[in-house]
């Protein structure tokens, strides 16, 4: 197979030298271009307002029916394990294996060399400001809220939403100080992208992303490192506890821990993965997939972990794999997060809690507020950590007046980020070093291995196309008749249906005898018509076909670029895999329709990954392929500041097998 990396250049047209001739040459030739130019009319296959509506998107409506398939199996074996103590523990057994798998790899446990930089005297307690080590050289800063007297106190772990000043946020404070003046030492810590804790650092010296968005950022390496961005976090967390177990004045028996938003979403994963939590209540976070999914639909990249919807992990089972032990649901009436997959998840909880005899254990607050950890939601913690670790039943209500510090006042590093302190290494690092450790362990590359890792099935598992002609009315033409001898340069207009559910647009200049050619570009079909005519005039059957989520079937953003590509990694499907099936299928429909031996793949950018699978895997179909631009390598990702724009080339583990370069190898090899 011949692999380049851009197409060869068309024969060039012989001219005269005489002035008729070249008259009449410039007269040919400007009509070509105002042929070419009045050809250019954009096509279009589908409906113009395909797409329109943007809870009906093609692959939105696709993920949404894999998605409720999953989740009514997971729904069964939820109800099968209602059916006894004995059962429901098995289904524990399972769903903590579940998280675990789907967080991926930890990192080894190293000396967490704390450091305390500054210490805040208030009026019974003391705020210490501290950072530790959570990965040699990756700082995590916090502040420790410390009763006054001698201990040993009841902990709470406090892990954060998105705040942009992190550990410093108002409400955060407030939470933090109406648990200490109740007997309780807090660690409030700053997480990766907030606070202190930027990781992407401008050339100026400053962070290049406000707010959380450097989540997005950061998310594409883990996937590709067969980690997760939500599993590093949740180890700062794990090794934040370590901490707390360490200090003389901290009751090591008695841990809870509580956060709001992007802190509930990590305080219900440190919950079902660290058994020294015993009292949990994650805020504005607990719903059920089936409703968050359609609004507002997947979180930060950290939210998001791999196969977890496959495999039946929904977020009530946060709270199932820990039962009876005392959970608390902090919600709010008017929360973006839908209040009534909130209700259903609690109901879940409440009855297998009363399975196992302990219905009192779990509970729910709902406060009619918006998003946030707000007033109520702040007290009725408190009690709730008060009964639970403290044994004690209180009405706490909060001052009016509470002081609020500054963020300077809070800061715990000399310059107010972390990337600045002596041998401090970013996530781009830390991610950069574990590639390193994974390329020296990778085994020999083989395409039954490649299939394994993406998932892409081989050509003979692939079924076989739906494949309708649209007339120029653009309604479905009642037969196929392609007129295989034509040398017409207009295409015939083309629906190719790999699969239910999913359309593929697709133009086609049947007859010629050359080898066909398969377009398959990033763009759009109509940025390749101009070189698919020339290859039709020079006898090349062509076909241009518009993978999935490109040109007339691309998503609009509904909440964020990439949104439905984490529905599809939480299904454990990969965007590459499946566009590479579309490239596959539509190759073997070209190559059949023709009777050729083989083909010529030409794709490019966002598209050139799929394209150089579809080679490695199948080079007796694709004898030839031009790829154009795209990123070089997966592990270029390792220490690009703006990843999350190839997030959809990003094939969990990846990186733990192969890169991109390697399946060149292949490509220039048989089967």
């Amino acid at each position: 197979m011949k692999l380049d990396s851009s197409y060869p250049s068309v024969p060039p047209v012989r001219t005269e030298t005489s002035v008729k001739s070249f008259i009449l040459s410039l007269v040919i030739i400007l009509s070509a271009i105002c042929s070419e130019s009045l050809a250019q009319k954009p096509y279009r296959v589908l409906p113009p307002d395909f797409n329109a509506d943007k809870t009906q998107q093609m692959m939105r409506s696709w993920l949404r029916q894999q998605s409720h398939r999953a989740l009514d199996q997971r729904r069964i074996e939820f109800e099968q394990a209602l059916g006894s103590p004995e059962r429901f523990a098995a289904y524990q057994q399972k769903l903590r294996k579940t998280l675990r798998k789907c967080l991926g790899e930890m990192p080894p446990q190293t000396p967490l060399n704390p450091m305390v930089t500054g210490t805040i005297e208030a009026n019974g307690f003391t705020i210490e400001k501290l950072y530790f080590e959570s990965q040699p050289g990756f700082y995590v800063t916090a502040n420790l809220y410390r009763p006054d007297g001698p201990g040993p106190f009841p902990a709470i772990l406090h892990p954060l939403g998105h705040s942009e000043n992190g550990k410093a946020y108002e409400s955060y404070q407030k939470a933090n100080q109406l648990l200490v003046k109740q007997g309780f030492v807090v660690l409030c810590f700053d997480p990766i992208g907030q606070g202190e804790r930027k990781q992407i650092i401008d050339s100026d010296g400053k962070p290049a992303h406000r707010a959380s968005h450097e989540h997005q950022e950061l998310g594409v390496a883990p996937i590709l490192l067969g980690r997760s961005l939500g599993g590093y976090m949740v180890w700062d967390a794990v090794r934040a506890l370590d901490y707390l177990c360490s200090r003389p004045d901290v009751d090591a028996q008695r841990i809870g821990c509580t956060g709001n938003s992007g802190g509930g979403n990590l305080t219900s994963f440190l919950m079902a993965y660290d058994e020294r939590i015993q009292a949990a209540a994650p805020g504005c976070f607990m719903t059920t997939h089936r409703e968050k999914n359609e609004s507002p639909g997947p979180g930060d990249a950290e939210q998001n972990l791999y196969a977890q919807i496959r495999e039946g992990f929904d977020h009530p089972d946060f709270i199932l794999s820990r039962a009876p032990k005392p959970t608390l649901i902090l919600a709010a009436t008017r929360d973006f997060v839908p209040i009534e997959g909130t209700w259903d998840a609690f109901r879940q909880a409440k009855r297998a809690y009363t399975l196992l005899g302990y219905p009192e254990r779990i509970s729910l607050i709902e406060a009619n507020e918006k998003h946030g950890f707000s007033q109520r939601l702040r007290e009725g913690a408190v009690r709730f950590f008060a009964l639970w670790l403290q044994g004690r039943q209180i009405n706490v209500f909060e001052e009016a007046s509470v002081k609020v510090y500054t963020d300077r006042e809070l800061q715990v590093t000399p310059s107010g980020q972390v990337q600045q302190l002596p041998l401090a290494r970013s996530l781009l690092e830390v991610n950069q070093a574990e590639e390193r450790r994974l390329a020296l362990k990778r085994p020999p590359l083989t395409r039954n291995l490649i299939h394994q890792i993406t998932g892409i099935r081989k050509l003979t598992q692939l079924p076989e196309p739906r494949v309708e002609l649209i007339g120029s009315n653009g309604r479905r033409a009642k037969s196929l008749q392609f007129q295989s001898g034509s040398n017409r340069d207009e295409p015939l207009r083309l629906i190719i249906h790999p699969e239910p559910g999913i359309v593929l647009p697709a133009l086609y200049w049947p007859g010629g005898t050359a080898p066909p050619v398969l377009l398959a570009p990033a763009t759009g079909m109509n940025s390749a018509v101009k070189e698919a005519r020339q290859l039709h005039r020079h006898g090349h059957p062509v076909l241009i076909v518009e993978v999935r989520d490109t040109g007339e079937t691309t998503t609009r953003n509904w909440r964020f670029f990439g949104a439905d590509y984490y529905i599809a990694y939480m299904l454990g499907r990969s965007w590459l895999s499946m566009r590479t099936e579309d490239m596959l299928v539509s190759a073997r429909w070209l190559k059949t329709q023709r009777q050729a031996e083989s083909l010529r793949l030409v794709t490019e950018g966002e598209l050139t990954p799929a394209g150089l699978h579809a080679a490695a895997l199948e080079p007796e179909l694709i004898s030839e392929l031009t790829a154009r631009g795209g990123i070089p390598s997966w592990r270029s990702l390792m220490k690009t500041p703006d990843a999350h724009q190839h997030i959809h080339n990003a094939v969990h583990a990846g990186l733990r097998y192969y890169d991109l370069p390697d399946l060149k190898a292949l490509i220039s090899t048989t089967p």
